[in-house]
């Protein structure tokens, strides 16, 4: 056995903190109908995310990746992360931006909602998290469904409104407002929060 295949069998202790940083479908090939829409908005959300997963990172926040296999269950995160990273244009732009790091944690999900058949409620639990601060697209589908499973079960949630994006503005306003609103989240704009970043802290 190589030492690399030695280190990939070797368990590594997961990090302990009350707050993580949740990118939900941020390594996206976008062939949908409406990418197009979508994807300026969501270049601009990522130059965002990018800055703010570098802050929170400063303060030992740890980040997950809660990522669609887009019906490819024959691959895994390494094979979509290198072949949007391969993508052309703005697609490829956002996976090399946000291409995790060797400490970040990866999740695959079936369905819109980070929590939907993942193991991502038992990760957050053996982390200690009791504050999640969601980022990614579309906001009105996948981060909207991630935000408001956490909020039920109980976490403060924080979705910077300035690191998501729809694929209309109208789609983007509704989730702001509903997610500031009927469920209680922050939304404030990451380019505006304190240094020291809380999830708690309200909009």
């Amino acid at each position: 056995m190589t030492q690399n295949h030695e280190r990939a069998l070797r368990s590594k202790p997961l990090p302990r903190c009350e707050q993580a940083l949740l990118l939900v479908d941020v390594i996206n090939p976008m062939n949908f109908p409406a990418a197009d829409d979508l994807l300026a908005h969501a270049w601009h959300a990522a130059q965002r995310v990018a800055r703010l997963k570098k802050r929170l990172a400063a303060q030992d926040v740890p980040a997950i990746y809660a990522n669609d296999n887009y019906g490819t269950w024959h691959s895994e995160f390494r094979d979509i992360l290198a072949a949007c990273q391969m993508l052309h244009g703005t697609r490829g732009q956002i996976a090399r931006l946000l291409t995790p790091t060797p400490d970040d944690l990866v999740i695959l999900k079936p369905q819109h909602s980070a929590f939907h058949s993942t193991p991502l409620r038992h990760l957050l639990s053996e982390m200690k998290v009791r504050k999640l601060t969601i980022v990614g697209w579309a906001a009105d589908m996948c981060v909207m469904l991630s935000a408001t499973d956490a909020c039920m079960l109980g976490y403060e949630v924080w979705v910077p409104q300035d690191c998501i994006a729809a694929e209309t503005p109208e789609r983007y306003d509704m989730a702001v407002a509903l997610l500031g609103g009927a469920f209680d989240c922050s939304v404030r704009p990451a380019s505006r929060a304190r240094a020291t970043t809380s999830a708690g802290a309200k909009k």
